[in-house]
């Protein structure tokens, strides 16, 4: 490992890309508001996981992000694991400074929640590697946009519809109609970020390929 500069940027990227998810994954319980919309903070660092995706796509291809979307909803298993057993461990009484009820409205998600979560995030992870690689292969090396705002938007089309229908509608916590307008509301500011971000894509990819290109072992 670390021997060349495309094993750095490799790493670089999986650990952005699996903070991010992560952090996402456990942050989502609060919800904010922006004019009249309602949403989840998690939505904060998805623009992150958008834009390495993307770069991991382009520099090191399907199988790269399949792998990695693999180990990622392993370690956002893990990391629900992990709050489950600390939150049924007792606090100290009169000592710790946050009790359980505190730390359970904070960290206790329902499994409806945990499970949606899983399933929308690796069936948009699979669904956006299949539409980047589908625009890829016929457009070669044109087109960045395309490929990498397109498969953003249709991916997360998918992703967020399946979290709520999941978490939200199938245990009748809300409405058909709630559903179907929270998940419109969701996407929309989701299709904003993802073509607000195409100027970043492009900027790295740039920086990518100048930094692999003064690799030795790169253009060996």
């Amino acid at each position: 490992m670390f021997r060349t500069r495309k094993e750095i940027v490799f790493v670089i990227l999986a650990g952005i890309f699996i903070t991010n998810a992560v952090v996402a994954e456990l942050i989502g319980g609060k919800l904010i508001q922006i004019g009249p919309f309602v949403m989840s903070i998690g939505i904060l660092p998805w623009p992150i996981v958008f834009l390495t995706t993307d770069l991991i796509n382009e520099y090191f291809g399907e199988k790269g992000v399949k792998k990695l979307s693999f180990i990622t909803a392993c370690l956002i298993a893990y990391a629900f694991l992990i709050l489950f057993m600390a939150i049924t461990i007792p606090a100290a009484k009169g000592i710790s400074p946050v009790n359980d009820d505190q730390f359970q409205a904070v960290f206790g998600q329902s499994m409806w929640i945990i499970v949606g979560s899983l399933i929308a995030f690796m069936a948009s992870q699979l669904i956006d590697v299949w539409i980047f690689w589908f625009f890829k292969n016929r457009t070669g090396e044109k087109k960045i946009w395309l490929r990498a705002t397109g498969s953003t938007v249709i991916s997360q089309l998918f992703d967020s519809f399946i979290v709520l229908g999941i978490a939200f509608w199938l245990p009748g916590k809300i409405d058909f109609d709630t559903f179907i307008s929270s998940g419109l509301i969701g996407y929309t500011f989701k299709l904003a970020i993802a073509i607000l971000l195409t100027p970043a894509i492009y900027l790295g990819h740039h920086l990518i390929k100048k930094y692999l290109d003064e690799d030795p072992a790169h253009k060996g």
